[in-house]
């Protein structure tokens, strides 16, 4: 009988364990992440909605509806900057891959949360101002020993898996005299990595472009709009686009129509699946003359993977006035429909109804409004088209539209599970005045947001922001596509709460705005575990196995859209933003830092100087160039500062800092942009603003409240 010497064994078995463990991700690629589908791969997560299908379901069990309540804290890491955090984790065989505030890219272990490498693109703090939402990023992709990920400022970057090394580094933009910018995660199809950019709000042309997985070469473009009308068409699609556009107005705005999040993939057919924003501007008359459906905003579209050629398109909300994006999460399955198996793309964007279309052809099988809307009736099963009502137009006078511009569901991903046939949905039920501007604000500069409509101040006094705020309702709605139902909900204090992820074990997981991880039933909506936070949490929870035990992670922190824009119905969540990596494991004993918690009296503001005539155009250009980090009409949500509480140095340097003295902190210049009396307006409606503030408090102490 033959032995093998024990040494021999032992550095036999050394070796095969070091294999393994440098294999991760150096052999992850199509085939690996397509068995997600079936089932496989149970014990990773190797794309951002899991798999190509973004059904965010996973078929681990070990933690499920009869031991979920003993979940508790494995590990927790903090990240480098406390803003918005809004990343999916990758998750292969042990090592953990995900991104922070301003594109940081971190490498842990999974199982005790140890740093393995982090690397910072060095985005510069004073593109902050440049995006809609803040500097965030929904997470990285890999592909054979490599991670990408998109930079804030534009750029699609490569790294080695094992170090965290810059293997290549691609520039992304279109055109920097304007602000684009990349929060969405990159997808990688048959080698191709996927990249689309932000800055609709901003006057950008949107488009979708893939690049070698291994060079960065760039392979192909797909424009979501057309370009000058003067100029050739790119393609037969922006040929078809073209004619749908009217006058040139959209040339000089940009038109829009980003790819800032949601992209799925088929591998039987074969079909890339995008999903396209909104328009810029958002008012219609401004953009098209009031006329045309303005493919392809507001669409899923179907691409060829190899060369990004048009298949077909579905267009959610024809002329879009509302931001009403079709960028959120497209989740392929196949269910059974009238006793027929259909091969089915759900979506619902941020319109308020749950679209279910054939995936193959892109025609309607069935949609329902999830939540109130008052925009349309219904959707035409016929055409495929909304039934606008009247009270949706709001180009002659204000109109009180619902869902707001926030949405009826925004970018927070849902799951999908095929054990119950049910679509876990980040639902929200909100209502906003719109009232278009008479005239454009066309201003040919960075960071200023162009849309066209103005927005009423809302009340100081915390009690009516209450009520407002509580007609704002936020939910995790259960629902059933097929049926086009609702199963069960689950009520919270506020909207904009965090992602869902459904598992095996009849566990639905999410994250709250205000500052919990929860855990429900997924058959019946029972709450089975709940945890502190200490922050908002609004990115979409992850599950996967090392060793034998499971896990949960959690991407905590507050920021983005709401807070910051939204100041007083934010503040209803009551969190701060603190960011942090959350990791649960059944009896997890580790110790979550104590929330903070800071309070600031207001300053005696200055005396407002400026005509009283000329304060609506200061409060014009307030919302225009500041209100996307300061709150709109100067109230913020705690994420950014709060400018009415400026101190008697600041406003003194008030002009300088607008000018760019404080650039490298992250407040950007707006010299080439404005002249120091607009400066000044500014200024004047930001005190105007404080005491407002100062009144309202003055009041509501006199009254004892």
């Amino acid at each position: 009988m033959n032995r093998t010497p024990l040494t021999s064994l032992i550095g036999a078995l050394l070796l095969a364990s070091s294999t393994a463990l440098a294999a991760g991700p150096a052999d992850v690629d199509g085939k690996r992440i397509a068995q997600v589908a079936s089932g496989g791969e149970a014990a990773n997560w190797l794309s951002h909605g899991r798999g190509y299908d973004e059904k965010r379901y996973s078929p681990l069990k070990r933690i499920n509806d009869g031991n979920v309540a003993e979940l508790g804290l494995a590990w927790t890491h903090k990240l480098d900057i406390d803003m918005g955090v809004e990343a999916t984790p990758i998750v292969v065989d042990g090592v953990m891959y995900t991104t922070g505030p301003y594109s940081i890219v971190y490498a842990l272990d999974a199982v005790t949360g140890k740093l393995l490498w982090k690397h910072d693109p060095k985005v510069p703090k004073a593109m902050a101002g440049e995006g809609c939402c803040g500097p965030v990023n929904r997470g990285v992709a890999v592909w054979k020993g490599k991670v990408y990920v998109g930079t804030f400022d534009g750029r699609l970057v490569a790294l080695d898996a094992a170090t965290g090394k810059q293997a290549w580094s691609v520039d992304t933009v279109l055109d920097h005299a304007k602000s684009y910018t990349i929060t969405g995660a990159p997808r990688i199809v048959k080698g191709k990595v996927l990249i689309g950019n932000g800055g609709a709000e901003f006057g950008v042309r949107g488009y979708v472009t893939a690049y070698d997985a291994q060079t960065g070469k760039q392979v192909w473009r797909f424009f979501t709009v057309p370009g000058d009308p003067k100029l050739p068409p790119e393609d037969d699609a922006m040929a078809m686009a073209l004619k749908t556009w009217y006058g040139d107005g959209w040339v000089k705005w940009g038109g829009g129509g980003t790819v800032w999040d949601s992209m799925s993939y088929d591998p039987e057919l074969d079909q890339l699946y995008i999903g396209v924003g909104n328009g810029s501007p958002f008012n219609y008359q401004f953009r098209s003359e009031g006329k045309g459906d303005n493919l392809f905003l507001s669409s899923v579209v179907a691409l060829n993977p190899d060369t990004g050629k048009y298949i077909w398109h579905y267009q959610t909300t024809p002329a879009d006035r509302w931001d009403f994006t079709a960028a959120q999460q497209m989740t392929l399955a196949d269910i059974a429909i009238d006793g027929q198996v259909r091969k089915v793309l759900m979506q619902a964007p941020k319109n308020g109804f749950f679209y279910v279309l054939d995936r193959t052809n892109g025609k309607l099988i069935s949609a329902k409004n999830i939540v109130p809307v008052n925009w349309a009736s219904h959707i035409d099963l016929a055409t495929g088209r909304p039934v606008t009502l009247p009270d949706a137009e709001y180009s002659t006078e204000a109109k009180l539209i619902s869902p707001a511009i926030i949405g009826a569901h925004n970018w927070h991903p849902m799951s999908f599970s095929p054990d119950t046939g049910l679509v876990y949905i980040p639902a929200q039920e909100t209502a906003a005045a719109l009232e278009a501007q008479k005239e454009p604000m066309f201003i040919p500069s960075k960071s200023v947001v162009n849309i066209g409509l103005n927005v009423p101040d809302l009340p100081e006094d915390p009690a009516i922001v209450d009520k407002i705020s509580q007609s704002w309702r936020g939910r995790l709605l259960a629902w059933d596509p097929v049926k086009q139902e609702a199963r069960w909900s689950q009520e919270y204090r506020t909207i904009y709460n965090g992602g869902t992820l459904a598992t095996a074990g009849n566990l639905v997981f999410q994250g709250t705005a205000d500052g919990r991880v929860v855990a429900y039933a997924a058959d019946s909506g029972k709450l089975l575990w709940a945890s502190p936070a200490n922050t908002g949490v609004m990115a979409g929870p992850i599950t996967f196995e090392v060793g034998g035990e499971q896990y949960v992670t959690f991407m905590a922190g507050w920021g983005g859209t709401f807070p910051r824009i939204l100041g007083p119905l934010s503040l209803a969540a009551k969190v701060k933003p603190e960011s942090r990596i959350l990791t649960y494991k059944l009896g997890g004993r580790a110790t979550l830092p104590p929330a903070r918690f800071d309070t600031v009296a207001l300053p005696p503001p200055p005396q407002v100087t400026l005509e009283a005539d000329k304060m609506p155009v200061a409060r014009m250009m307030f919302n225009g160039f500041c209100a996307n980090c300061h709150g709109l009409n100067a109230v913020s949500g705690g994420v950014v500062p709060d400018l009415r509480y400026m101190k008697p140095e600041t406003h003194a340097e008030f002009n300088a800092i607008v000018a760019g003295a404080r650039a490298s902190k992250g407040m950007p210049s707006f010299a080439s942009a404005l002249l120091p009396e607009h400066m000044e307006m500014i200024h004047q409606y930001i005190i105007k603003r404080a005491n407002d503030l100062k009144g309202e408090l003055e009041t509501m102490q006199a009254a004892g409240k």
